[in-house]
């Protein structure tokens, strides 16, 4: 059900609204850290090693599609804020053509550039064959990952954080037990992890397609346009800054992974498990600063900004309590998180990603004051300001691996983590103290 959230108590609202955004991701993050897990348990350290080298390539994919969503959903959210149920018809229609349409488009061209991409990479010889035979699979299934996502994300721009949940909690449990059945009783090896993806993701895709379809006709809106020329121009507004952000972070995630490549299998396969820990407690901290987005676009899109910031100190609230309790867990029982993804004979491995687990996460409680003030850039339309903060981190975490790993070794790489979630954070929350994000961007 759509939710107004420009009503009632800011900070009861972003945390009812939160809670099931954040069960979500928590299903998410274990469906995709699935793969990593069954591929290290039951096929061996190289095909843990191949999953993770492949990552880097599908979050280019994916970059596109949060791109469109960090677009889309502001113009939905501030439609349906401002009452506007015949434009939030369109916009959402306009997406999701759109979205398709783009998705061909990468599949294609994924297909295309494959071999190339994983040989530019310097991928190790005894990996390269299951990591483009993963990432081929992959790629087939782009259309259903994106139109699943635009889905989801129009649901939470509407206030409906509850439908998301119940469709992730279904795909990640539904997505483990075909991962294992490929993989055991198939025999079907790494490809067989990206099929289950394909598999999964597409019945999740139609599902959620005919959920939203349905939902949406029950608003009380008159004739709308299907897509509309004039609404898509907004949506790029936002859109192509968030892709052409998501973009070049994918792209210095590559970066770093052709570092990683360097230092061999063993270093390659604890990468990719840290980075798939890292990535459930950061996933988690951006998950509460989407709902601050959603909570922030459709205030502004009703003329409320003055319960944004009653939004954000909740939001930031939620983090913090979150990142230390990652901290806690993932400092203390480092040996123990990483033993996730490996069997017990793979000590090489879990050494290398203890040295990562008791550096990092020190810094959670940094970069989840980023992402909080993230949240309020990203819902106000202050698509400038928030392209501005992601990419500070990331050129500042590319060029500290690359200027440090040569003495350091991978330590360099873990290294740069620390210094550039500070120094965006910084800049984030200077662009909030100002408050130009009140009068960035509005739809009407």
């Amino acid at each position: 059900m759509a939710k107004d959230l420009t009503v009632g108590s800011p900070a009861k609202q972003l945390t009812l609204f939160a809670l099931p955004m954040t069960i979500s991701v928590i299903f998410q993050q274990f469906y995709n850290m699935a793969d990593n897990i069954i591929a290290g348990k039951f096929i061996g350290d190289g095909a843990l090693a191949a999953v993770g080298n492949a990552y880097p390539v599908t979050m280019i994919y994916m970059a596109v599609a949060l791109g469109i969503n960090i677009g889309c959903s502001v113009v939905i959210s501030q439609f349906f804020g401002a009452k506007n149920y015949e434009k939030t018809r369109s916009a959402v229609s306009t997406a999701l053509i759109t979205t398709v349409v783009l998705s061909l488009v990468l599949l294609a061209l994924g297909l295309l550039v494959c071999d190339p991409l994983l040989r530019l990479l310097n991928t190790p010889a005894d990996i390269f064959g299951d990591t483009a035979a993963y990432l081929r699979v992959y790629t087939c299934g782009l259309t259903f990952i994106m139109l699943y996502n635009i889905c989801t994300g129009t649901f939470n721009a509407l206030g409906d954080s509850m439908t998301p949940l119940i469709f992730l909690i279904a795909s990640s449990v539904s997505n483990v037990f075909v991962n294992i059945l490929f993989v055991t009783v198939f025999d079907l090896g790494v490809a067989g992890l990206a099929w289950a993806t394909f598999l999964c993701q597409g019945v999740a895709a139609a599902l959620a397609f005919f959920v939203l379809e349905t939902r949406l006709r029950k608003l009380h809106s008159g004739r709308y346009q299907r897509f509309s020329w004039a609404i898509l121009k907004k949506e790029a507004l936002l859109s192509i800054p968030g892709i052409l952000q998501q973009s070049f972070i994918s792209v210095g995630n590559l970066m770093v992974q052709g570092i990683i490549n360097g230092f061999g299998t063993v270093v390659i396969g604890a990468f990719s498990a840290v980075s798939k820990i890292n990535t459930f407690a950061v996933q988690l901290f951006t998950t509460i600063s989407n709902a601050i987005s959603a909570f922030t676009a459709q205030n502004i899109g009703a003329g409320r900004p003055d319960r944004v910031k009653q939004g954000w100190r909740q939001g930031v609230v939620i983090n913090v309590g979150l990142a230390v309790a990652f901290t806690l867990v993932y400092v203390f029982a480092s040996d123990a998180v990483t033993g996730i993804f490996v069997s017990r004979e793979s000590l090489e491995i879990v050494e290398t990603g203890r040295s990562f687990l008791r550096l990092v996460p020190w810094f959670y409680c940094v970069v989840c004051l980023k992402l909080s003030c993230d949240g309020v850039l990203h819902g106000s339309g202050a698509a400038r300001m928030f392209m501005a903060t992601t990419l500070l981190d990331l050129i500042l975490r590319v060029a500290l691996s690359y200027l440090l790993s040569p003495t350091l070794g991978y330590l360099g790489v873990w290294i740069s983590w620390p210094i550039g979630w500070t120094l965006s954070a910084a800049l984030s929350l200077w662009f909030y103290l100002r408050g130009n994000w009140k009068t960035a961007f509005q739809v009407q």
